[in-house]
């Protein structure tokens, strides 16, 4: 297929569960497929009720995947809400907490940053924003003097800052919240609280940001990332550097300290620190205006990471690249560059079920997960598809217009996440839209679910001011019920 067709022709909806499942290589007892039906059933007045008076933009989603393919969704969906509320919800030891429990996608007890900002992005597609909150605040509680927050709450890791998120998920939960900020105004308070001294939320929110800032060893105002681990994606060494390296300027890291620092300007604004809201709204500007004149490569048509210590570009092509469609960086021009010459590019990053994390071309891409010496296997971003980068990238898509490539780009997503696989998987083979990674998971990769929806509703869940909406209850009927 030529990276200018449209998407493939929708799935033959003609068959009985049983043979569509099986068509997709589901090799697992009968018994289980035949109770899928009734995972996460809200109640038994909604699984009776008649089916809701859909909206165009539903219509044009299930005419877009086929019939059996939107009712799995419409199954997957509240499975996924099951999972969360029976696995997802987690408490840890010693450690009080008003809601009485942290969120997380990962079946062991453990919580992350990123990942926290796209598990609650797919919450507040039923308008539930609690856990927006309840690990954000331990993590802002546990905040060292000097900024610093620890990317991982159970594990400590050296010298690896919490991602440029934790502003936008203030934001998402207020959104959501009747535009709610006034609790950033207070202070955390027990046994967890290492300074006290920081004070309030607001003013752990702006250590946390200077204590990025602290991380420019040449003062051009560009971070660098600790290492790949810590940019969240693992082994992308070529790129990001070893384990405590500091060299990599990255584009991704750029884009999303304007995001954070919009959102900081947001959550300013509307406690009434205008100074701080002019403030914020001007260091985001300046960081874009540097992501451009630092980054682009005008021979090339795309964004590349510098090396702070060598002074000379990154010559990898990954798709953290395209971060800055996330931010609004790019002008037009450069959007369909990117989009015409990389993005779209069969031989690069769209594959059979792109975005593809490496560029094919990378002499280190590798599709699967190589096991580790310790018997565990790894977390591919060498070529695999991963949900955190591609949600990203499709909403800058939507943002600049490009809402055929959206399209497409939602629509392989669904076809890999529902029609592929039978269940959510942390990660995916780009090539094949073989699961990989995690086989208990509910965490980032339920975005894939509701990305076609999006689109046709031309909403943004992400979007840091604007209408929200709990478009799952709305549109498809289903509620997320504790």
């Amino acid at each position: 297929m030529s990276q200018n067709q449209n998407l493939r022709g929708k799935i033959n909806c003609n068959l009985s569960r049983r043979t569509f499942l099986r068509g997709v290589g589901v090799t697992m007892t009968l018994p289980w497929l035949e109770s899928l039906s009734r995972f996460g059933s809200a109640s038994a007045a909604e699984a009776a009720a008649p089916e809701p008076a859909y909206s165009d933009a539903v219509k044009a989603v299930r005419a877009k995947v086929g019939e059996q393919p939107f009712q799995e969704l419409l199954v997957r969906l509240r499975k996924t809400n099951s999972d969360i509320q029976l696995k997802g919800l987690k408490t840890i030891r010693g450690v009080p907490n008003a809601g009485g429990t942290f969120l997380t996608g990962y079946p062991y007890t453990e919580f992350y940053d990123w990942d926290l900002y796209f598990e609650n992005l797919y919450l507040s597609y039923y308008g539930v924003f609690p856990y927006c909150y309840t690990n954000l605040k331990e993590f802002l509680a546990r905040q060292t003097a000097d900024g610093y927050i620890n990317r991982s709450l159970n594990k400590q890791r050296d010298r690896q800052h919490f991602k440029p998120f934790l502003a936008q998920l203030v934001v998402l939960g207020a959104r959501q919240d009747k535009d709610n900020y006034d609790w950033v105004k207070e202070s955390p308070t027990g046994a967890t609280v290492t300074v006290p001294a920081n004070g309030s939320y607001y003013n752990r929110l702006k250590l946390y940001i200077d204590k990025w800032f602290s991380y420019d060893g040449d003062k051009n105002g560009l971070p660098t990332w600790n290492s790949a681990d810590a940019a969240g994606t693992d082994n992308q060494w070529s790129r990001a550097g070893q384990l405590g390296a500091f060299e990599d300027e990255g584009v991704d890291l750029a884009a999303y300290l304007v995001r954070e620092l919009q959102a900081m300007a947001v959550i300013a604004g509307q406690i009434g620190e205008k100074p701080d809201e002019q403030s914020f709204r001007d260091h985001a500007a300046r960081v874009n205006q540097l992501i451009n004149e630092v980054f682009w490569d005008e021979k090339q048509g795309l964004y590349f990471d510098r090396n702070e210590k060598t002074k000379q570009p990154v010559p990898v092509k990954s798709a953290t690249n395209f971060m800055p469609l996330f931010c609004g960086a790019p002008s037009d021009g450069q959007v369909k560059r990117m989009v015409k010459e990389h993005l779209t590019n069969e031989n690069e990053f769209w594959l059979a079920y792109p975005v593809a994390s490496y560029a094919k071309t990378e002499p280190d891409y590798y599709q699967g997960s190589h096991v580790l010496p310790n018997g565990s296997h790894e977390c591919n971003w060498r070529g695999s598809t991963w949900a955190p980068t591609n949600y990203m990238i499709f909403q800058g898509l939507m943002r600049y217009g490009q809402i055929d490539v959206a399209r497409e780009l939602a629509g392989r997503l669904f076809e890999m996440a529902v029609v592929k696989n039978p269940m959510l998987r942390e990660y995916y083979n780009a090539e094949t839209g073989e699961g990989l990674g995690q086989t208990n998971f509910w965490g980032f990769t339920a975005l894939y679910y509701v990305m076609l929806l999006e689109c046709e509703l031309k909403y943004d869940a992400s979007a840091l001011e604007g209408k929200f909406r709990p478009i799952i209850p709305e549109e498809l009927g289903i509620k997320y019920e504790a």
